[in-house]
């Protein structure tokens, strides 16, 4: 199962989101935002060196806590050698190996998005509460559906149940798949400045469940796709 996490606009928490999701679905994160990478740097190769043909993507892949990591580089020049035609190779391999990938893309709806989007097996879309990032989400869906990779969740981020529950509701049924609200809490941005899980650092926090939820809707959506139980 290759899961992208796109939403078209920067600054709403898809990094988070996709940080969380590796740790609850005990997946590879593979940090594609080959210019502006957001995840730890890494202590060995990363994306761009696998996208140059230096080295295969099992030997970039590492341990950052209790999440597993393809991180990407920060040079304009190592985004610039990444040949992105070989992402979706890149990825396939990772799953082969792994099981589980869950993709961070890129904000906006460039060409990298879209090559990320048509290498996944589902979407989920993140976005924040405002009027522009949930119009970007909903254009980032018109995308995936076009490659046809389904959306299978949605990510409301620094939302208050009782003040943006009827526009989850409303987005939700726009884009026909359950909205999970993800609570503004201190404990979500500490937990992300550490580069650590909110799971491991707040465990009772309200990301946690909320993260676990779209996970369970994650491998819901991989066994009705794959036509059988996920054994992974």
């Amino acid at each position: 199962m290759i899961v992208a996490v796109a939403g078209g606009k920067g600054g709403v928490g898809k990094s988070t989101t996709a940080w969380n999701l590796g740790r609850e679905l005990d997946a590879v994160v593979v940090d594609a935002d080959l210019a502006t990478a957001d995840l730890p740097p890494g202590t060995g190769p990363d994306l761009h060196d696998v996208l140059a043909g230096r080295v295969e993507p099992t030997d970039a892949v590492e341990e950052v806590g209790p999440v597993t990591l393809l991180p990407c580089g920060r040079t304009l020049c190592g985004a610039r050698a990444s040949r992105l035609e070989d992402l979706g190779r890149v990825l396939e391999r990772v799953e082969r190996t792994w099981g589980r990938v869950v993709v961070d893309c890129p904000a906006g709806l460039a060409r990298d998005v879209g090559v990320e989007l048509q290498s996944a097996d589902l979407t989920v879309l993140v976005t924040t509460p405002d009027r522009v990032a949930m119009v970007d989400a909903v254009r980032t869906a018109e995308l995936a559906q076009k490659l046809r990779t389904p959306v299978a969740a949605a990510v409301l981020n620094r939302a208050d149940p009782e003040r943006h529950g009827p526009i989850a509701d409303r987005f939700g049924r726009a884009l026909g798949v359950e909205v999970t609200l993800v609570e503004r809490q201190a404990a979500v941005a500490d937990a992300q400045a550490r580069w650590t899980p909110v799971r491991d650092h707040a465990a009772d926090a309200q990301a946690v469940e909320a993260y676990r939820s779209v996970a369970d809707r994650l491998e819901r959506a991989d066994e009705r796709l794959t036509g059988r139980p996920d054994a992974v």
